[in-house]
């Protein structure tokens, strides 16, 4: 059964506190060190998953305390495993009905784990959910065959990558340059730092996935 809230992930890269905003029926998991952050935060997590390689001696032994109260707010992980602790955390969203996903403190820290977040975002896509990663200076998600428009309200600057060696039939619309049905590929960077211009910006990808990078103003 698909559940109406959002699944809000807090995740162990660089972090920046900031307000995250929860409604009823929103589930929160903190993956592994996000386990610090939530609590930075003042947010009482529904599940924290990882294998805890992360989390000082300190808070490990919290983690053992709420596993002897609440056995199934933990799901521990073994350090030998295909999935990294994001995405077996994103698994059980999904298993949960959650199919929008807002993911915190995915970016920075180890280059190669930003990369294999976005990845996650592409597992979402390809599983009918929709995944964002956000922090305070910019928000991530994926385009895949699909018209998506923005704000206009919004500020600030958008990027386009191709994930695919091509995306095709991409057009964009109330932005300072825009496409009409051009093919981007992803060797050469023509979506880079294109603007809001106080329009609702409109993407379009016929043929293929975009990564739509915001970073705001």
């Amino acid at each position: 059964m698909t559940k109406s809230g959002k699944c809000i992930v807090i995740c162990a890269g660089d972090f920046t506190p900031l307000e995250i905003k929860q409604k009823e029926g929103d589930f929160v998991i903190a993956v592994d060190g996000g386990y610090l952050y939530s609590k930075l935060l003042n947010i009482t997590p529904d599940l924290i998953v990882g294998d805890f390689d992360s989390v000082s001696e300190a808070e490990k032994e919290e983690l053992s305390g709420i596993k002897e109260t609440d056995r199934k707010r933990i799901v521990e992980l073994n350090p030998c495993k295909d999935d990294t602790d994001t995405l077996a955390a994103l698994r059980i969203g999904l298993e949960k009905g959650y199919r929008n996903f807002h993911i915190y403190g995915a970016m920075g820290g180890r280059l190669e784990h930003t990369i294999a977040n976005i990845q996650c975002l592409h597992f979402l896509k390809n599983n009918g959910a929709k995944g964002y990663i956000m922090d305070e200076s910019c928000m991530m998600t994926l385009i895949q065959n699909e018209t998506v428009t923005f704000h206009k309200e919004m500020e600030g600057f958008l990027s386009l990558f191709s994930l695919n060696e091509k995306a095709k039939g991409v057009t964009i619309t109330n932005m300072k340059y825009p496409l009409d049905k051009a093919e981007v590929t992803n060797d050469f960077p023509i979506g880079i730092s294109n603007e809001f211009v106080g329009e609702a910006g409109v993407v379009t990808v016929e043929e293929g996935t975009l990564l739509a990078v915001v970073r705001w103003l």
